[in-house]
């Protein structure tokens, strides 16, 4: 909070104003507007300046128009992102289909925009491993890539292990808290866990079932893939898919680049 106080006295001073030309400006402003919620007493002033009471979302604007600055940068000097996140805005889960205009007018997101060299599209791989640079990027449906929480993966072009539900040359989130394998629980194919996991060949989403000293990883049903069996710490389980960035098409000529985005949560 500190940061916007030290602000606001710093570009009034920069700008060669006093709090009586900022008080009388806010008067303009406010009768202009006929509400007196934008006006700004040398008081009030003062408080935003020397005691850290944050003003109003009216005298915040009053005091972005005074000292010609944006009003999305004034919110976020007291800590508030002028643009919506989508992990806050799916804090609530709502009930009814609708449309969303919150995320339209998102400019960027953090996702990768350089990949290492090794990076071969034809094999399913952990994306947090090949991810040689991050840069903001207009595309706010990915914004979550750039989470810690989470690891991400690329399901490569010649991968047909969860065929259908999991197309090729998809991109997958992988929730690492979720390593343990559930044991029944689930209605349909569709909430049954997919889990992210490393073999000594290589990387694989598919369901899991545990025996005694073995994981088996099983495909989908129609995929043309079978059943691999591997023996306990031959693999390891390096969490759940809990979302997926894909495109709907032929599988076998998917593409890296991925047109639509689901996201489903296993409770």
């Amino acid at each position: 909070m500190d940061e916007g106080w030290e602000n606001l006295r710093i570009v009034r001073e920069k700008l060669g104003l006093t709090m009586r030309d900022v008080e009388s400006a806010s008067d303009r402003i406010a009768r202009r507007r006929n509400n007196e919620e934008f006006f700004i007493p040398i008081s009030r002033l003062s408080d935003f300046e020397t005691k850290g009471v944050i003003p109003s979302i009216y005298r915040l604007y009053t005091l972005a128009a005074i000292y010609r600055r944006n009003f999305g940068e004034l919110f976020s000097w007291y800590g508030v992102e002028p643009e919506v996140s989508l992990s806050d805005s799916e804090a609530a889960t709502l009930p009814v289909s609708h449309l969303t205009q919150a995320l339209a007018h998102n400019t960027s997101v953090q996702m990768p925009v350089r990949m290492d060299p090794a990076f071969d599209p034809k094999k399913t791989v952990n994306l947090g491993r090949m991810v040689e640079q991050w840069g903001a990027v207009p595309f706010i449906y990915l914004e979550q890539l750039s989470k810690l929480d989470f690891t991400y993966g690329f399901v490569g072009t010649e991968d047909l292990t969860m065929y259908p539900i999991l197309p090729a040359g998809s991109f997958i989130q992988v929730d690492e808290s979720r390593r343990k394998v559930m044991q029944g629980g689930w209605r349909s194919e569709y909430e049954r866990p997919i889990y992210f996991v490393e073999t000594r060949e290589g990387h694989v989403c598919c369901w899991c079932t545990l025996g005694r000293e073995e994981i088996i990883l099983q495909p989908h049903p129609l995929s043309p893939v079978p059943p691999r069996v591997v023996r306990d710490g031959e693999a390891e389980i390096i969490g759940q898919v809990v979302g997926a960035a894909m495109r709907l098409g032929d599988p076998h000529h998917s593409s890296p680049n991925p047109m639509s985005f689901r996201k489903t949560v296993h409770h």
